[in-house]
Formats: C-alpha cells, sequence, structure tokens
C-alpha cells in the first residue's frame, strides 16, 4: 500500500491533479491519439487492393500485387544550345526537367514540385540560370549565364548553388554555342561559334 499512496501523492504533487483527473486526462488523451491516428492511413496500404476471398481462392491464383513506380534513369545529352535546353521546362512530362548553372545542365526532375510549372523556382528550369542565382534574383532578365560585374560575394553564392546542384543531382549535359561570359567571367574558345 506504501508505493501506491507514493505514487498518488507524486501524481497530486507534480501535477496538481487528483489521481482520478490525472487517470481520466491520460485516458482521454490515448483515445484521442488513438482517433487521430486512425484518421490518416499508411502510404502503402493505400497501395494494397482489399483481398477478394472468392477470386483469389477459387482461381487457386496468388492475388496480384501492385507495381513499384518506375523512376527513369536521367538522360545524358552531351553538348546542347541553350535553345535546345529550353525544350526541358517541365511542360512536356515525358521529357525531363533540366536547368543549367555555369554552363553544366542537371536534371532537376526529382524536385519537380520546385522547378516543375507552378513551382517556385520553374522560372530556372529549361534555362541557364547562373546570374540569376548568383544575384538571387528572379527578373527573367537575368536568366543567363553572363557572370560579368558580378562581386566577389555574389560568385561565392553561386559556387554554394553549383556544390549543392553537384551533390543533389545529375550532370547530363554542357551548354555550347554560348556567347556570353561563363566560367568566372570567361568564354571558353570551344564555344564561341564563328
Amino acid at each position: 500500500m506504501g508505493l501506491y499512496a507514493t505514487a498518488m501523492e507524486t501524481i497530486e504533487a507534480y501535477t496538481g491533479l487528483s489521481p482520478a483527473a490525472f487517470f481520466t486526462i491520460s485516458a482521454a488523451m490515448v483515445v484521442v491519439y488513438k482517433i487521430v491516428c486512425s484518421m490518416f492511413v499508411d502510404p502503402e496500404e493505400l497501395d494494397k487492393k482489399p483481398i477478394d476471398a472468392r477470386s483469389s481462392i477459387a482461381t487457386n491464383q496468388p492475388a496480384p500485387q501492385p507495381q513499384p513506380p518506375t523512376i527513369q534513369e536521367p538522360v545524358q545529352l552531351g553538348d546542347v544550345t541553350e535553345e535546345e535546353l529550353r525544350a526541358y521546362t517541365g511542360s512536356d512530362p515525358k521529357k525531363p526537367l533540366l536547368m543549367a548553372i555555369k554552363g553544366k545542365i542537371y536534371d532537376v526532375s526529382g524536385s519537380r514540385m520546385f522547378y516543375g510549372p507552378g513551382g517556385p523556382y520553374a522560372l530556372f528550369a529549361g534555362r541557364e540560370a547562373s546570374r540569376a542565382l548568383a544575384l538571387m534574383s528572379f527578373d527573367p532578365r537575368d536568366l543567363n549565364g553572363n557572370l560579368e560585374g558580378l562581386s566577389e560575394h555574389e560568385l561565392e553564392v553561386l559556387q554554394d548553388w553549383e556544390y549543392k546542384f553537384m551533390e543533389k543531382y545529375v550532370k547530363v549535359g554542357q551548354l555550347v554555342g554560348t556567347d556570353q561570359a561563363v566560367n568566372g567571367g570567361k568564354v571558353e574558345e570551344s564555344e564561341k561559334h564563328d
């Protein structure tokens, strides 16, 4: 009886509630928790079809299993012009979602909610976005690879973006045929057309 009395005194001392009120509230919390949890369904449960005992047992065949979604591997494009890159904005669901930083093209299809149509960064899709990222700008005039006139801080910001993209996304090609200053303000000779 000493343990029971000590527990009841401890509950009253720490909570300020009588033991009856404490246990009533605790039970109500458990019930509310169970109700709220039952409102949400495990995503794996959504994929499962209800078992129809008549069809699977009667035919002596196993119930069909849902197929996992297919994830497309990034397609290596190689050399791409800015005009060709503009076809990869996410408006065609059969094409990957691409964008370029410092002349390197990345497949950002895995972040369609950000770079796809209607996303907060949809403006950058299908474009060379180096200047806009360096300036943290959503101005369409900044959607290019021209790094001339950028401060050292802005170039560091762009470098941080490039590291993030290198870490998260697959490089699928590079821009060619641009006369804008890229790669730290210098145009590579191989990118110029006569």
